[in-house]
């Protein structure tokens, strides 16, 4: 399955456009050769990423590398993958946020053991703290993920305490 289907777009990019060049065409086709449910994960994984980069309404540079780095750490893409995937996140999230949060969010909580949905709440809070600090809208937005990928409220707790340092509430 395509990757540009999963992410909602309606077909690919034609593989003349100027803007695309060699190395982004190699890293698409190798994209589209992922088998559909490892597809599905990533781009899942990488749009619930960049719904938390977003929920303070803009993506900064260092959230960016932050969503970069944990697609290719946490997925084992190659790094031009992971930040095609990024940015594939980043648009949709910034486009259709209000209406695909949920939808895709769910989407991850079917496929996802227990422990990916940890492992995605504590990448959240990686994303949210890339500025030096959380803010009470990007926790408020990690806590309504944990509630739609059903992990319970300790979880959340559990996880939230090793970012404490970063929540903007307990800064002064």
């Amino acid at each position: 399955m395509s990757l540009w289907k999963l992410f909602g777009f309606d077909s690919e990019p034609a593989r003349g456009a100027s803007a695309e060049t060699d190395t982004v065409r190699k890293v698409v086709e190798a994209l589209d050769h992922l088998e559909e449910g490892r597809a599905r994960y990533v781009a899942s994984f990488g749009y619930i990423l960049g719904r938390i980069a977003h929920a303070d309404l803009k993506i900064s540079a260092e959230e960016t590398a932050a969503m970069e780095r944990i697609v290719r750490e946490h997925t084992q893409l190659p790094e031009a993958a992971a930040v095609i995937v990024t940015q594939i996140a980043k648009t949709r999230a910034q486009l259709f946020g209000g209406t695909e949060n949920f939808l895709v969010t769910r989407e991850f909580d079917r496929m996802a053991a227990r422990e990916q949905k940890l492992a995605l709440l504590d990448c959240l809070f990686a994303v949210a703290a890339a500025e030096g600090h959380i803010s009470v809208t990007e926790d408020n937005e990690i806590k309504q993920v944990s509630q739609e990928i059903h992990l319970d409220h300790p979880d959340f707790i559990a996880v939230r305490s090793r970012w404490k340092d970063q929540l903007s509430i307990f800064q002064s």
